[in-house]
């Protein structure tokens, strides 16, 4: 499924015709809508693959550092991957000092371990996230297509309703998080700091 089966989808979904491509020829009536949908996806796009950490987006990396280091301040830079939308943690179980700034990252470490979400092609996406992205695009063309806030409305309740449904289902596939081995914790369920277990 691909960015044009996606608008065409929505673009069904509100009654209308679908499009064969972003670039309509001048004399087809599509090309209004294919301009819509050209100008709108990619604005859709970016912020649903940042909007949540989906599993089909997310990729680790060890990053290397710059030639270039920083001016002052920190030992090294190191450059973010060329399809990187979001940072979702640094580090390799250890606490790691760092700072972003513009496309770089700053830190006095040799390397740099990054997972991060990626900008990753609607081939890879899973159907939860193609679905998402469909529904997206109906809420963004609801009132160029069809000039009723009552049907943008009810779109973006759909949406929103989806949003919540796909993502649960999405974190579903990790196991759940766990505190570790506190110290703490161990001592206020009986378990450690002197209990008699």
């Amino acid at each position: 499924m691909g960015p044009i089966d996606i608008c065409s989808n929505a673009l069904l979904m509100l009654g209308a015709k679908p499009i064969a491509s972003f670039d309509e020829s001048a004399g087809d009536a599509n090309l209004d809508r294919a301009r819509l949908c050209a100008n709108l996806y990619p604005m859709v796009r970016l912020a649903l693959l940042r909007s949540h950490p989906w599993n089909c987006a997310v990729t680790r990396v060890q990053l290397s550092p710059d030639a270039t280091p920083p001016a002052f301040g920190w030992q090294n830079r190191f450059q973010l991957p060329s399809d990187w939308l979001r940072t979702l943690e640094v580090g390799d179980g250890a606490r790691l000092n760092f700072r972003s700034e513009g496309r770089y990252i700053l830190c006095n470490e040799a390397v740099f371990p990054l997972v991060y979400l990626r900008d990753v092609a609607e081939g890879d996406w899973d159907a939860m996230l193609v679905q998402a992205a469909t529904l997206g695009m109906a809420v963004r063309l609801a009132y160029p297509i069809t000039a009723s806030s009552t049907v943008e409305e009810a779109r973006y309740t759909e949406f929103q309703n989806f949003m919540k449904q796909a993502r649960a289902t999405d974190g579903q596939d990790d196991p759940p998080q766990t505190l570790g081995d506190f110290p703490l914790l161990a001592s206020r369920y009986g378990a450690g700091l002197g209990s008699g277990g």
